[in-house]
């Protein structure tokens, strides 16, 4: 098997090519980051089937009112287990794996700054997602010692402090967040090391692939909020298991609860943008390939990731409009909330205007970015809408709020993470999808987010609370509707299985640059690219000053 032929998918040792134990040993043990970048996605995958079961078995019990699937007990703790899957073992680490295997390749280095940290930091989310889920096992198991926490992924006190929840759960599921946080640091280290210190010859700053862009803006909210995460989880196990000694958030010791929330949303409102930052940039990159033009507006793309990351700092309290804060802070964080939809419209602004006159190509990567336009943009509205105090009172903690952060995160994240998926099938694997497939996949995916999730902001408008085992009849109709557009929507990732399974089994080569007009350093190598990137240093050559890399020429090696 040659090591050229099969670029870094290749053995790395004679021994290797003959047994198969040894070729897991060496991925699990390679410092490449490509390998590493794969070994995310795959994880990733595996934790996205396990959220998506658990999102299933709420819609199935919500089908009809009354107990109909689960127990009351059961339910309560499936939204903060799915939310967990989803949010910190599924798309956040996915964007990881995408970053690992493009960021050094598109800045023209040969690997990460530190490939041990690198992969350090993948192999701390293996255990910390067995600690965190290892409730469900014991509940399989009928071990009711240890069961999983219903306290939602919040964990707001005093329902997670030991006097309410003293389950062993509880305490698994804080160890597990403590250590996602402490891989993404380690993470976001090694990214900003990388950018900031082996990039290629005349790459300045302003000349970097926009994907590489929105990791370092990632990297910077990582790093400024994850430790904030994980002082307050560290906080709430000190009072948890030392009560006596401890009491930051229980009243009866003198703590204050609404510290609690302060400190969770400061993380977990930049932790959005950390889940949808490198959409942004995935999109950036496939909208000016198939549109077949520069950006437009390249500098003001970046400097407007930049303001949203700022920005997503001074917002946090938009959560907590119910929690009693004074009227003065709620019109501050009101108008906060709301002009930080000024530089997210100057992106969606910006892809429009990189569409606009473009001769446009809608293959699957370019489907699925259309289609992230259109939903995320109603993600934006509706939350805006929320950023208003009064409709925020109104409504909050019912179905529109579920409506909003699905269509923020599935309509966003998710469609952009299809997009990059197909966008870089071909350079990571070395082979090429199915388009019909492709086109399938996303026509029913995006049909059935809409079928799921649209029909709950009328649910919220008319006061269905989430978070509840059973509901008034009068809702029945809309979260039937609800219910089979999930198992709809679910049922049509089988394509893209189908389609991976397809793709290995038929073998079409792909090309160096199977989209001819894709113009970043990724393109200009084999597909899939060999272990160390770059036979020699590459110089980033820009064709034209001030566009940005859609308009450069890389001339690193001849492309195979």
């Amino acid at each position: 098997m040659s090591t050229t032929a099969k670029g870094y998918l290749a053995p790395l040792t004679k021994e290797a090519e003959t047994s198969t134990w040894v070729y897991l040993k060496e991925w699990f043990c390679s410092t490449d980051a490509k390998r590493i970048g794969v070994m995310y996605i795959i994880f990733s995958i595996i934790m996205g089937l396990v959220g998506l079961a658990e999102s299933l078995a709420i819609r199935i019990e919500l089908a009809a009112p009354g107990p109909t699937f689960v127990s009351d007990a059961t339910y309560m703790t499936l939204p903060g287990m799915h939310a967990t899957a989803m949010i910190f073992f599924f798309i956040i680490p996915l964007y990881t794996g995408f970053a690992n295997f493009l960021v050094p390749i598109q800045i023209g280095a040969p690997d990460m700054a530190f490939p041990k940290l690198n992969l350090c930091a993948f192999w701390i989310l293996p255990p910390a997602a067995l600690i965190t889920f290892s409730s469900v096992l014991f509940q399989v198991f009928g071990v009711d010692l240890v069961v999983p926490p219903d306290f939602g992924w919040t964990a707001y006190p005093p329902l997670s402090t030991a006097a309410y929840n003293s389950n062993i759960g509880a305490d698994l599921w804080i160890m597990g967040v403590i250590l996602v946080g402490t891989s993404s640091t380690m993470g976001a280290v090694n990214f900003l090391s990388t950018v900031f210190n082996m990039r290629c010859k005349n790459m300045t700053f302003f000349q970097l692939p926009l994907f590489t862009w929105a990791l370092v803006v990632t990297s910077f909210l990582i790093l400024a909020s994850t430790p904030v995460l994980s002082s307050a989880m560290l906080m709430l196990q000190l009072e948890r298991t030392m009560p006596e000694l401890f009491s930051f958030f229980s009243p009866q010791g003198g703590g204050d609860p609404i510290l609690y929330q302060h400190l969770f949303w400061f993380y977990s409102h930049p932790a959005v943008y950390i889940m949808i930052m490198p959409g942004f940039g995935i999109i950036s990159e496939i909208i000016p390939t198939f549109s077949r033009k520069p950006i437009f507006g390249y500098s003001v793309m970046v400097w407007s990731m930049i303001a949203i990351a700022v920005l997503g700092f001074v917002v946090w309290a938009h959560h907590m409009f119910t929690s009693g804060i004074a009227t003065e802070v709620r019109a501050g964080f009101m108008f906060l909330t709301m002009l930080i939809a000024v530089p997210t419209g100057i992106k969606i602004f910006s892809w429009l205007g990189t569409m606009w006159g473009g001769s446009l190509k809608f293959d699957t990567p370019m489907l699925f970015a259309t289609g992230f336009l259109i939903m995320f943009t109603i993600g934006g509205l509706s939350g805006v809408t929320l950023a208003s105090v009064p409709v925020d009172i109104e409504l909050h903690d019912t179905y529109y709020v579920v409506a909003h952060i699905h269509y923020v995160l599935v309509a966003g994240a998710l469609m952009t993470i299809f997009a990059g998926f197909y966008f870089w099938w071909p350079k990571i694997t070395g082979l090429m999808y199915d388009e019909r497939l492709g086109r399938i996949h996303f026509w029913l995916t995006t049909i059935f987010i809409n079928v799921t999730f649209f029909v709950q902001h009328y649910l919220g408008v008319k006061g269905m609370p989430r978070r509840y085992f059973d509901y008034d009849p009068s809702f029945a109709d809309l979260n039937l509707v609800s219910s089979l557009g999930s198992f709809a929507l679910a049922a049509a990732q089988l394509i893209l299985f189908a389609n991976i399974a397809l793709s290995l089994k038929r073998k079409v080569a792909a090309t160096a640059n199977p989209w001819k007009d894709a113009k970043t350093l990724e393109w200009a190598l084999s597909s899939p690219p060999p272990h160390h990137n770059f036979d020699e240093d590459p110089v980033w050559e820009p064709v034209e000053r001030g566009h940005g890399p859609a308009s450069h020429d890389a001339h690193p090696q001849p492309a195979e």
